[in-house]
């Protein structure tokens, strides 16, 4: 009978930072500028796209980027791994992309003796920051594996479980423009990601620099700024960022509003949202605000921090009616206006 051999990734041991949070903090707001220096040689504008994307991996989160082709996605998420010193991955999902093409699969293999054993071939996933490009086009069963690697950090094969190597950051497009032959993800899953951020246009002058920059010679090497070990260092940091009572209060209190059957819930909301967003909503609300405030320089979570992570956490977390469709209004105009109105209550 073959012998199974699994072949599990070795656990990176975190570094020492400073024994004070205080010194921690100030490093880490050091290497958040170093990154941002590193990356604006390759990315022209999408700062606060940058700062979303540093705000979701340093909160140990997975983040949905919503854009029309052609915004430099891939690119941004490709050099942020190699300034990063980080392994990086892209999927492109498509209809007949099965579950083994991104988890991996046994091999049997020819060992010494004429044996024979069976040797699992690690999957694209298995990195620290995975592109999964187009994630709605792949079908419900590919998705599932994708998101149960998310969620628990493992893959599983033939009943074993293969445990990826932190730091692991998931990051999904879709593209908002053509949904035939897609397979969009339901709410539950969407949940999973902690944001949902969105790619814009750039402006003219924007538009001038890349003509410019990205159309001579070879685009810079970047410099490596930070390691993987020190990202999970600096994730464990973030978890230990003090938030004042009353920000908990703004926080549950901003995600309970968004229930249309809740009684907190203000009156215009009720015929404008069919679904609000659940507890994990307060959970990203906070870490998001965490790491902002740690990326900022700050010792502290402050208001402002909760206000600039709501829209990333809300806008997929909020299902409007056709009401509100046929009226333009969107979840993020519903979160915008519920972050207004309570700030002011506070």
């Amino acid at each position: 009978m073959p012998q199974l051999v699994a072949v599990m990734p070795a656990v990176p041991t975190p570094p020492t930072l400073p024994e004070d949070d205080v010194d921690a903090i100030d490093e880490l707001r050091k290497v958040n500028a170093q990154l941002n220096e590193q990356l604006k040689k390759i990315i022209v504008g999408q700062q606060k796209v940058i700062e979303q994307l540093a705000i979701c991996l340093f909160a140990r989160g997975h983040a949905l980027l919503m854009g029309v082709p052609g915004l430099a996605k891939t690119l941004l998420i490709s050099r942020l791994a190699e300034a990063m010193s980080l392994s990086f991955s892209r999927i492109q999902f498509t209809p007949d992309l099965m579950p083994m093409d991104i988890t991996g699969t046994d091999i049997l293999q020819e060992l010494p003796g004429g044996r024979r054993a069976f040797e699992f071939a690690k999957g694209p996933v298995f990195a620290n920051i995975v592109l999964a490009d187009e994630i709605n086009r792949a079908p419900s069963k590919t998705q599932a594996a994708m998101l149960e690697a998310m969620q628990e950090h493992r893959v599983t094969m033939a009943g074993r479980p293969y445990t990826l190597e932190a730091p692991f950051f998931v990051l999904a497009t879709q593209n908002p423009i053509e949904q035939e032959g897609t397979y969009p993800l339901p709410e539950a899953q969407l949940d999973r990601f902690m944001f949902m951020i969105g790619v814009d246009y750039p402006t003219r002058e924007e538009e001038l620099a890349i003509a410019r920059n990205t159309t001579g010679p070879d685009l810079p090497t970047l410099q490596h700024v930070i390691t993987g070990e020190q990202v999970i260092a600096f994730q464990k940091l973030v978890r230990r960022v003090p938030v004042p009572d009353h920000l908990y209060e703004f926080a549950v209190d901003l995600v309970r509003r968004t229930r249309p059957g809740n009684a907190d819930s203000p009156p215009w909301l009720k015929p404008l949202v069919s679904w609000g967003a659940g507890p994990r909503a307060v959970q990203y609300l906070i870490l998001g605000a965490k790491a902002r405030a740690a990326l900022q320089g700050s010792y502290v979570v402050r208001m402002e921090d909760i206000v600039e992570v709501a829209d990333p956490v809300l806008r997929h977390r909020v299902m409007t009616t056709f009401t509100a469709e046929s009226e333009g209004v969107t979840s993020r105009d519903v979160s915008r206006r519920l972050v207004e109105e309570l700030s002011k209550a506070t």
